[in-house]
This record gives C-alpha cells, sequence and structure tokens, in this order.
C-alpha cells in the first residue's frame, strides 16, 4: 500500500465542533453520547447483541472525535453480561491533534474515558495503531487513512458497523459503493449497520453490497435513522482462525515467543512455552539490554511502515513495565546518527507527513546535546524509542496466567496425530502437544521445517555485544548509527559485530576492540582502560534475505492443482502451525506486535497490522514470488 502524509483536521470551536474543510458538524446540537447511544448502539441492538460472547468487534467509517468509541466503551464497561473483549476499529483521514482532542473533550460527560483515549492518542502517521484499554480488555484499532484506501487494509470480522462522517452530500467519497461492499466482504454471519443517513442512494447501495436494509425513529429532529442486517445472497468465505480447543506449545522462550505466548494467554488460552535451555532468555534474547526504534526510508516502502507499526506498538507495551520498575530500561528517546545533512533530512520529513512526536531531524549541536556527547553529524529523534532489558522482559511476559514455562527441553521432531500437533525429544519421548504450535526458535525452527517441505532463503550471524559496569559514562540517550551504545545506570553497552555462519561461541577480544573503536567513532568515548572491566556476551541473528521477519501460518509448500498462486493470502497452509522468526537485530522493537499478530491469526481476531504489511512478513512470500515467475 502506498502512504500518504496524514492531514490533521482543522477543527472550529465556536459552537458544536465543526469542520470548516467539509462545512458540517462533528455532531448534533443534542450531542455526540446522545447521538451515539441512539443511532449506533440502538441502532445496532447494543448492548444486548454482544451479551456473552466472547469477542465483539464493532467497525466505524468516520472516527472523528471518538465519541461513538467513548459511548461503546461506557456502555461496554457498564454491562454486567459483556464478553471478554471489546474490539473497535475506527477509521479517520483527518485525525484531530492530541490538543484538539483534548480540547473537544475538556467538558466530556465521561472525563475518565476521555481522558484516558487522549493520554493514548498516538502519533498521527498512516499506519493501523493497535491501542489497549482496561488491560486488554478493550482494544481499539485506529486506522489513519483514507476509508477506500484502508478498508482492505483491515482483516477482521465485524459483528456490528458505525456508518458516520461527514454528510454524504459534503463528503461523498466515504459513502461510495465501492466502500460499501468492502464493508459486506468484512461482515460477520448476521452483522448489523447503522447511520444517521437516510439518503436513498446509500440504501440503494447497503442492499446491493448484502445488507438488509430499514428505517427506525431518529433523534435530536431527525426523523428517521437506517439500520441494516448483513444478508447476502450468496455464500460467504468461513470466518478466520482455527475452531479448536484453546491449547497451544510455543517453541522458543525468547522475546518472540514470550510475545506470542502472552497474546495468547490474554486471549483465554492455555500456553505452553518450550525450550532447550533450563531458563528463558538464555540466548539471543539475554543481553543485558536492547534497543526499540522505528525507522525513516525515503519511499516509506514496507520495511519503514513495519518498523514504524512496531516501535509504536512496542513503546505502548512498553512504557508501563518500565515506569512501573518492573523492567529495566529507559524510553526517553533514541537518535539515529545519519551521514546526510539536516535540512535533507528535514525535507523527507515534510515530504512524508511525520509528525514530531515520531521523528525529528536534528543538527549536529542540538543532537549532541541530547546525547550528552558530542556526535560525528545529525541524527534522527525518535522521541518514543529506547532501551529494555530483554532477559527481565521475558521473565516479566513468561509470568502471565496461563503460560507454563518449561525449560531444558530440546525439539527433535513434529508430528501430527489426530489434529493435535506433538513436539517430540531425541528419544521420540512427547515433549507436549496441542492443536496449535509456533515455533519462535530462531534457526531451529528451520530445521524442524525442513521435514514439512517448508525453506527459506535464512542468513545465521554471530554478534558480540560489549560493555562495562561500575562506571558511569556521560551518554545520556541511546544513539545508532554505525553500530549502537545504550547507557546501563552503571555502565554502557555498545555492539555489536556481525560474522555469517559463525557458530564460535566464545568472547573475542578482537570483537571487543571492533565494538570499542565503533563506540569511539559514534560518541567520542573511551571504555575504560583496565581490561578487567570489560564484559561481553555472544548471541545469533537469523535474517532473511529481504530482511524482513517470518511471522504467520507455515505454507503447503505443493498446493493443489487449480489453486491459485499469486498472492499470499491465498497460500494454503499446514493446518495449526505457525512461526515467528527471523527478527534479526530488531527482536525488542518486532516482537511485541508480531507476538499479537500471531495470537489473532490463531484465535481468529482482528489483525492488528494492514493486510499489505501481514503479506510482506508471510513465510509463503517465496512460494508466491517464484510462482509469478514461473
Amino acid at each position: 500500500m502506498k502512504t500518504h502524509p496524514i492531514v490533521p483536521a482543522r477543527i472550529n470551536f465556536d459552537g458544536p465542533p465543526s469542520a470548516p474543510d467539509f462545512g458540517d458538524l462533528y455532531h448534533p446540537r443534542i450531542g455526540a453520547l446522545a447521538q451515539a447511544r441512539h443511532v449506533f448502539l440502538g441502532g445496532n441492538q447494543l448492548p444486548a447483541r454482544w451479551a456473552g460472547r466472547d469477542s465483539f468487534v464493532i467497525l466505524e467509517t468516520g472516527f472523528g472525535l471518538g465519541n461513538n468509541f467513548l459511548a461503546t466503551w461506557d456502555a461496554w464497561r457498564n454491562d454486567p453480561a459483556r464478553g471478554r473483549r471489546l474490539v473497535f476499529a475506527g477509521i479517520e483521514r483527518h485525525p484531530p491533534t492530541r490538543a484538539d482532542l483534548e480540547r473537544a473533550h475538556q467538558a466530556s460527560a465521561l472525563p475518565a474515558l476521555a481522558a484516558a483515549l487522549v493520554a493514548a492518542w498516538p502519533p498521527l502517521t498512516a499506519n493501523l495503531h493497535p491501542i489497549d484499554f482496561d488491560g486488554g480488555r478493550v482494544q481499539l484499532l485506529l486506522a489513519l487513512g483514507d476509508v477506500a484506501a484502508m478498508l482492505p487494509e483491515l482483516q477482521l470480522r465485524a459483528d456490528a458497523f458505525f456508518l458516520d462522517g461527514f454528510a454524504p452530500a459534503r463528503n461523498p467519497a466515504m459513502w461510495e459503493m465501492r466502500v460499501l461492499k468492502a464493508l459486506g466482504r468484512r461482515a460477520a454471519p448476521d452483522a448489523t449497520l447503522a447511520t444517521w443517513s437516510v439518503a436513498r442512494d446509500l440504501r440503494e447501495g447497503l442492499g446491493a453490497a448484502g445488507f438488509e436494509v430499514e428505517r427506525a425513529h431518529g433523534i435530536g429532529g431527525k426523523r428517521e435513522i437506517t439500520v441494516a442486517c448483513w444478508r447476502p445472497r450468496f455464500a460467504v468465505r468461513a470466518p478466520m482462525g482455527l475452531a479448536t480447543r484453546r491449547e497451544a506449545i510455543v517453541v522458543g522462550a525468547g522475546l518472540a515467543g514470550a510475545f506470542t505466548a502472552r497474546a495468547l494467554a490474554d486471549a483465554g488460552w492455555a500456553v505452553t512455552v518450550l525450550d532447550r535451555q533450563p531458563t528463558p532468555a538464555a540466548e539471543t534474547s539475554g543481553n543485558a539490554a536492547g534497543l526499540f526504534h522505528g525507522t525513516v526510508h525515503g519511499d516509506d516502502g514496507p520495511h519503514a511502515r513495519l518498523l514504524r507499526a512496531a516501535a509504536l506498538f512496542a513503546e505502548r507495551e512498553l512504557r508501563p513495565l518500565i515506569d512501573s520498575g518492573a523492567v529495566p530500561g529507559q524510553i526517553s528517546g533514541l537518535l539515529r546518527v545519519d551521514a546526510r545533512e539536516q535540512p535533507a533530512m528535514q525535507t523527507l520529513i515534510e515530504r512524508q507527513g511525520l509528525p514530531p512526536d515520531w521523528v525529528q531531524a536534528l543538527a549536529t549541536v542540538p543532537a549532541s546535546a541530547l546525547a550528552g556527547v558530542a556526535l560525528p553529524s545529525p541524527a534522527w529523534l525518535y522521541p518514543g524509542g529506547g532501551w529494555v532489558a530483554p532477559a527481565a522482559l521475558v521473565a516479566q511476559l513468561l509470568a502471565e496466567d496461563g503460560v507454563r514455562f518449561v525449560g531444558g527441553q530440546t525439539v527433535h521432531a513434529l508430528q501430527t496425530v489426530d489434529g493435535c500437533w506433538r513436539v517430540l525429544a531425541d528419544d521420540g519421548t512427547l515433549l507436549a502437544e496441542a492443536p496449535v504450535l509456533v515455533l519462535a526458535n530462531a534457526m531451529d525452527a528451520a530445521r524442524l521445517l525442513a521435514p514439512l517441505g517448508f525453506s527459506a532463503p535464512l542468513q545465521h550471524s554471530r554478534g558480540q555485544v560489549s560493555s562495562w559496569r561500575g562506571a558511569p559514562s556521560r551518554l545520556a540517550l541511546p544513539v545508532a548509527g554505525d553500530g549502537y551504545a545504550l547507557p546501563l545506570p552503571d555502565g554502557l553497552l555498545c555492539g555489536a559485530t556481525s560474522a555469517a555462519d559463525d557458530d564460535d561461541p566464545t568472547l573475542r577480544e578482537s570483537d571487543h576492540d571492533e565494538n570499542f573503536t565503533r563506540l569511539l567513532r559514534l560518541t567520542g568515548l573511551h571504555p575504560p582502560v583496565d581490561r578487567a572491566l570489560w564484559q561481553g556476551r555472544v548471541g545469533w541473528r537469523l535474517l532473511a534475505d529481504d530482511r524482513l521477519p517470518l511471522a504467520g501460518r507455515v505454507p503447503l509448500p505443493q498446493p493443489e492443482p487449480g489453486t491459485r498462486r499469486d498472492q499470499v493470502r491465498l497460500w494454503p497452509r499446514i493446518e495449526g502451525l505457525f512461526v515467528c522468526a527471523a527478527l534479526g537485530g530488531r527482536g525488542i522493537t518486532l516482537a511485541p506486535l508480531l507476538g499479537r499478530l500471531l495470537a489473532a491469526q490463531i484465535t481468529g481476531g482482528a489483525l492488528p497490522l494492514e493486510q499489505s504489511l501481514v503479506d510482506a512478513v508471510d513465510p509463503a512470500r517465496w512460494l508466491v514470488r517464484a510462482a509469478r515467475r514461473g
């Protein structure tokens, strides 16, 4: 998907909030909550329809100021018959700035909920922003962009639709036939729909898209509203996900496995995590600290978009853990030096419309002032970037209710029996079995998948980090570029070397020298003279040839004749088998979002990532490329 800069809404606050660019109000004079409760909740027979449901999904076109979301969240909170989770997907092309959102809700009738929404409001980037409230029991999927472009990117089954937005005569693009058909393609069986508009073209379009349309009583001087129910004249494809008991095995207790296990446990699944080491995060995820941040590329292609989405999500996931002291770390910003001149960097930011709360281009002097050391060149500042201790993070995640860790278990082989995956030791002993298996054990995943016919162009790379303790440095913020450096409470960590297909686990003095030479170039800092204070650690990264991770269902190597092979989402899969690997040096950044993605695919939930990016990380992508060439 080609992204376009997000242009914030222009809002007039003289009287009820209005949009001068569309000549319309954000809500009628009777009030936003009154409209939300009568038209959108009442028109969709809520809260009665979500009673007893494990998960209920709502899709809104025209998120606006979030009033319908707040009214729905309030109704959900106050309903003792609610299910486990509410998912609310809202699309908005011109979102308000955080300041305007706060102003719009300063007299809210739901002040606590409004304040939580304002506090969680993301940087206005062209992304799907998953935001959790009430401990993840309420999930907001905020899709920023044009509705016609974003709807195909949303993979979900909506139980109810809120058609909001400015009047069809003033904003016709939101009510086009292609938009209405796209809603139908995302409708769950018996989905309902409500909107305040009774325009004839709208009602006819909904009917043509597969909805059975009626009129209902209006409110606030509006005599009627439109309600509808999904009644297609043709069969629809089966819902996403797996119809199975809620048990899963995750092989690998690093970042990828821990975040996947946690996301599944949050969805109510029982998860067994196996690892060949006796303790979690005993391999590459056991480094003393690691960075998380996004990136800026000139074309804003899949790499930049994925890392931006992942970094934004990682900050939301990690900040409560770091702020509470549960996990050591720091989120005060991260600097990434760049050889370009600052004006060229700023031009790139302006061309892509990237907001300053996501990234800034700093000249050398102000960047150095933030870093606390003299940097060699200008730098990107990522305000939401930082560092975290991954081993402590993994331990925290695996302590989640519903997750059971079993160490010292080397998986030798896989087999399926009666719809269950069995993982076996080298002597054939059964280690665990469950209907769903996730391989999150890096290069070992490739070994286990090879007998099933799956292979991918992967590279195994050795890396060594260097550090010292007992001598705090002047470095104030993490710095990346040619290598990286981050300040520890009582020292510094830097790295990392890279050597392909090197299995040597011993620390090397030559690698320390390489890391500290790079540190000097990057920050001007020297390590302690006493080499006895130097510490280090060796780990291995797994990288794909396109530098994107593998995350998703494992594909069948040879589909049946006649099967379409030109799109990854159509490629047949091995039932119940998933992989999350090849995160490279970006494990802390990528693992939170990819873990949520796998859990959604497994449980049939709404995907937290745009479909084009789901395709970009799909393990079937090389098979599709080969099929297209053939």
